[in-house]
């Protein structure tokens, strides 16, 4: 069966919970074993990987990650915003830069979904 690949690009910090809840609701309606998920942040969503305040949200992106969603940060982004790369959290992956990424996705037949 062909896998199906989303991209999911979120820019905006208040964008995650709708963002967040799309991808939970796409993995209950789908077979699993048949996707590839992505989630590039860069903007001013990176802040939110490092917002202790949003410890729920992490919480879901964590078991998200736990179930195959892969998530990244920008690293321009990280730079713009003075946070360190090593302080991410262990789910997130940084990526050269957000714009690249999403480019590079979708050359490579991945759906691209902005929440």
């Amino acid at each position: 069966m062909q896998t199906i690949k989303v991209l999911f690009h979120v820019s905006d910090q208040e964008v995650w919970p709708k963002a967040v809840t799309n991808i939970e609701n796409y993995l209950n309606d789908v077979d699993k074993e048949t996707i590839e998920i992505e989630v590039v942040a860069n903007a001013a969503a990176v802040v939110t990987y490092f917002n202790a305040d949003k410890k729920e949200l992490l919480d879901r992106m964590a078991s998200l990650s736990a179930a195959g969603v892969k998530f990244t940060a920008c690293r321009n982004a990280l730079k713009a915003n003075k946070l360190a790369e090593a302080d991410l959290p262990s789910f997130v992956q940084p990526i050269p830069a957000g714009i690249t990424e999403i480019v590079i996705r979708q050359t490579e037949g991945f759906v691209y979904i902005k929440p």
